[in-house]
C-alpha cells in the first residue's frame, strides 16, 4: 500500500543510479521508493520532510492564468531550479504538482507522454524599483505548452513562436490583435527591467528550510545563456 512506502527524494538526473541501487517507481504517486527496509545503498536519497503546501509569504493570487512573463536579461539563471539544491528542487516540484492536482494551473490539462506535454514549475516575481529587488512571491505549475508561451522570447529563439502564439490565443480566447498587443507590452517591460541588475530575494524558500545555491553573477548571466543556446542548437 502506498501509505507504507519508504519514500525517497531522487533528483531526475540521479534516477538511473537510484534504480540500479534497487529503488522502484510508483507511477500513481510519481515518486521513487525503497521496496524494503534496510537498503543501505538508497540511504543517499532518504526522504526529507515535505515542503509546506503554502510557502511562507507566498501569494497564490499573484500571476494567475496564462500571459507572457519574460525574465529580464539581468535575471537569467535566477530561477528556482538554478538556485536550490537538486534534492530540494525535487521536494519543491513534488509539492507544487501535488497541490495543483497534477494539472496545469493555466489551462487545466495534465501530463500527456504521447504528445510530450509535461508539468513544470514557473516562478512569479515582484520587482521593486526603489530597492532594485527581484522577489519570489509565488510558484505555479504550468504545462510545457503554457510554460513555452510564458517564456515567449525563448520560444522565438527556438523557432517555436507560432506554437507559443497560437497556444496563448487558445487558452486566453484573445483575438490576434489583442494577443500581439499583449506580447508587445510584455517585451517593453522586459527591456526596461533588463537595464537593471536586480538583488535576488528568495526568502520565501529559505523560510521553508530550502537550501540555496548561489546563482551566477548578474553580469555573466546573458553570456552563459547564449552559450547554452548555442550548445542546444548544434
Amino acid at each position: 500500500m502506498t501509505q507504507d512506502r519508504i519514500w525517497l527524494d531522487v533528483p531526475f538526473r540521479e534516477k538511473g543510479a537510484a534504480k540500479a541501487a534497487g529503488a522502484r517507481w510508483d507511477p500513481a504517486a510519481k515518486r521513487w521508493y525503497a521496496p524494503r527496509p534496510g537498503m543501505d545503498g538508497l540511504g543517499a536519497w532518504a526522504a526529507q520532510a515535505d515542503v509546506p503546501v503554502l510557502l511562507p509569504g507566498e501569494d497564490r493570487g499573484v500571476g494567475s492564468g496564462l500571459f507572457v512573463d519574460l525574465v529580464p536579461r539581468s535575471c537569467w539563471f535566477t530561477n528556482v531550479r538554478y538556485c536550490v539544491s537538486e534534492r530540494d528542487w525535487e521536494r519543491l516540484r513534488r509539492m507544487l504538482l501535488g497541490r495543483a492536482g497534477q494539472q496545469c494551473e493555466a489551462c487545466r490539462r495534465g501530463e500527456d507522454r504521447e504528445v510530450r506535454r509535461w508539468l513544470e514549475a514557473h516562478e512569479r516575481w515582484s520587482f521593486d524599483w526603489s530597492t532594485r529587488t527581484q522577489k519570489l512571491v509565488r510558484l505555479i505549475c504550468l504545462c510545457s505548452d503554457c510554460h513555452r508561451t510564458t517564456h515567449y522570447g525563448l520560444a522565438q529563439v527556438k523557432g517555436q513562436e507560432t506554437a507559443a502564439f497560437e497556444h496563448l490565443r487558445a487558452v486566453t480566447g484573445w483575438s490576434e490583435q489583442d494577443a500581439r498587443f499583449h506580447i508587445e507590452q510584455a517585451f517593453e517591460v522586459w527591456a526596461q527591467r533588463s537595464r537593471v541588475d536586480w538583488h535576488l530575494d528568495l526568502s520565501m524558500l529559505t523560510s521553508a528550510g530550502i537550501t540555496l545555491a548561489k546563482p551566477p553573477a548578474a553580469s555573466s548571466r546573458a553570456g552563459i545563456a547564449e552559450d547554452e543556446l548555442r550548445m542546444q542548437n548544434r
